[in-house]
C-alpha cells in the first residue's frame, strides 16, 4: 500500500472480508481476484493494473 501511495499519490485501504476472498478493486471495479487467478497477486501486478486504469 505504501508503494501505491509513493508511485501514484493515492491512498489505499484493506477491507477485511471472510471466506478466503481477496479482491483488489479501484472505484468498485475489480482489477484482481484471487478466486479467478487461484493465487495472490504480486505487488508489481497490482501497480501495473493501477497504471492501466
Amino acid at each position: 500500500m505504501a508503494e501505491i501511495k509513493r508511485e501514484f499519490g493515492i491512498d489505499s485501504e484493506v477491507v477485511r472480508g471472510s471466506g478466503g476472498i481477496f479482491v483488489v478493486s479501484i472505484d468498485g471495479k475489480a482489477i484482481f481476484s484471487k478466486k479467478e487467478e487461484g493465487r495472490f497477486p504480486t505487488e508489481r501486478e497490482i501497480l501495473d493494473k493501477v497504471r492501466e486504469q
